[in-house]
């Protein structure tokens, strides 16, 4: 697939943006939040993102080390997105693979992410 421009969306389209990202290079995490949310991840840099609409209505979670800014529609109670740094701290966007339009999710090959032992 590699990197191409896709828009995205929380179920009810209250939060809608666009991002670049390579959908090729997708994970899966087994940490306790992500293994229950079950979403597909892609990572681009933030500045590959832009929200088009829905700032106003996204509610905020964090847990463990706090440095993942977890975005919900406060409406839907989806979190097609997430905020955080890489490593050396370039400003990213996790994406939920599962919210991109035209995106068949059972068509990605995601690999496994240990994040529970992190």
């Amino acid at each position: 697939m590699a990197s191409a421009r896709y828009e995205g969306s929380c179920h009810c389209g209250r939060v809608a943006y666009e991002v670049e990202v390579d959908l090729d290079k997708t994970i899966t995490c087994n940490c306790s939040y992500c293994q229950r949310r079950g979403s597909v991840l892609a990572f681009s840099p933030a500045q590959n993102f832009t929200l088009l609409k829905g700032e106003d209505a996204l509610t905020e979670y964090r847990f463990n080390t706090q440095k993942i800014q977890h975005l919900f529609c406060e409406t839907c109670g989806v979190e097609s997105f997430a905020r955080a740094s890489s490593p050396d701290g370039t400003p990213m966007i996790a994406i939920n693979a599962r919210c991109l339009s035209g995106v068949e999710p059972a068509e990605l090959q995601p690999a496994p992410y240990d994040g529970r032992s992190r």
